[in-house]
């Protein structure tokens, strides 16, 4: 099983994220789970979502993620906010939205396998909105391939009926401008 915390504020779709994925894991065979766990509901708040993945068995836990496999963080500022890292495995990976160059980022933050894109850029200029939880899941596709990029064309088109299309282009350009190492 795969375990997945997705760090964000509200209004960037930390949530929203993990459902998607969860659903496209399902529309595969696999067996998935995703979980909000946020206190004060307002957009700009501290959010944190949760997912978890596993191509065989059910899944049985209905608890929240303490050490997970993959921690992604859709807002660079929750990373001056405590050491949000130290709950990750020890062979997990990042996956974070920054402007920073990649190398740059890694020397900062305590991590072995790290992933970025600029996923605010590709937001803003392919969905014009700076919600970047699309491009965050082509960032995470591309550190972990948890699912398949077109395993996700029917929950777009889904969630965002019109949007959709847009929504797809952000998450391909952030799958193709992700830097994994």
């Amino acid at each position: 099983m795969i375990e997945i915390s997705v760090y964000g504020r509200g209004g960037q779709g930390a949530v929203t994220l993990a459902e998607l994925v969860a659903l496209a894991a399902i529309s595969e065979g696999k067996h998935a789970q995703s979980m909000p766990s946020f206190g004060p509901e307002r957009r700009g708040a501290p959010v944190l979502a949760f997912l978890r993945v596993d191509e065989r068995e059910r899944i049985k836990i209905r608890s929240v993620i303490t050490e997970p496999d993959v921690l992604v963080v859709l807002d660079p500022g929750l990373l001056e906010v405590g050491d949000v890292f130290s709950q990750l495995k020890e062979d997990g990976i990042a996956v974070v939205n920054t402007k920073e160059p990649h190398e740059v980022l890694k020397s900062k933050l305590n991590v072995e396998r790290l992933a970025t894109v600029d996923a605010m850029d590709i937001a803003k200029r392919v969905l014009g909105l700076p919600i970047v939880n699309t491009a965050m899941i082509g960032a995470l596709l591309k550190a972990t391939g948890i699912v398949r990029l077109e395993s996700l064309d029917h929950q777009l088109e889904e969630r965002f009926g019109k949007l959709a299309a847009k929504n797809k282009a952000a998450m391909v350009e952030a799958y193709n401008k992700t830097v994994v190492g």
